[in-house]
């Protein structure tokens, strides 16, 4: 059974970097999806492609993964260099400011 271990990236309408920390085990599927002719819904008879398993640390997710026999490729994840200003929000109505603040 095959499988991928992973961080998820942040959502687009997100600026932080909370709830970013944890690593996902998932599996790959097994079998493609079937469209039903009548209702027209996709479905599948392969239940692993329904978990998701959340863990701490990538370490962690490859001990399950070996410990349960599963054939896992890891995927890091890209760095994302950290947007701070040395100012912070507060530069934004410093009185100092070099170019004019506008609406």
């Amino acid at each position: 059974m095959r499988a991928r271990i992973y961080r998820p990236a942040k959502t687009a309408m997100s600026s932080g970097t909370a709830k970013m920390k944890q690593w996902v085990l998932e599996y790959a599927p097994a079998s493609a999806r079937e469209v039903d002719p009548l209702m027209g819904w996709t479905s599948s008879g392969d239940t692993q492609a329904q978990v998701k398993l959340k863990f701490d640390s990538k370490e962690a997710a490859l001990d399950y993964a070996q410990a349960h026999g599963i054939d896992a490729v890891v995927q890091d994840p890209k760095t994302r260099k950290p947007n701070v200003r040395p100012g912070g929000y507060g530069d934004n109505f410093a009185t100092n400011r070099r170019t004019v603040w506008t609406h």
